[in-house]
């Protein structure tokens, strides 16, 4: 199960994620993430995010796309330990701005 919320504030969106990024929740991620109006920064909370499928890592690696093409930033925080390694075995930590 993935919780996903979001928080506008300067016109810049955070996403917060909640559970599991999975093949079973990916495709909701996707989805929300394509209805968010431009932003010049989105940010991806990942503080209560406890794992990463390559289901996820694909909707990860969709969104640096979009926003590289739209000439604006993504970023990722709070991201924990569990995570944090599935990012850096994957080569993931050379590609997303991890903070």
């Amino acid at each position: 199960m993935l919780n996903i919320t979001t928080k506008e504030q300067d016109q810049n969106i955070t996403v917060f994620l909640e559970g599991r990024l999975d093949s079973n929740t990916a495709p909701d991620l996707e989805s929300k993430l394509k209805e968010l109006p431009e932003t010049p920064l989105l940010v991806l909370d990942f503080e209560k995010l406890v794992y990463v499928s390559s289901a996820g890592l694909r909707v990860l690696l969709s969104a640096q796309k979009r926003a590289n093409a739209s000439h604006s930033a993504l970023k990722i925080v709070h991201v924990v330990e569990d995570v944090m390694d599935i990012l850096d075995i994957t080569g993931f930590v050379d590609i997303l701005t991890i903070e």
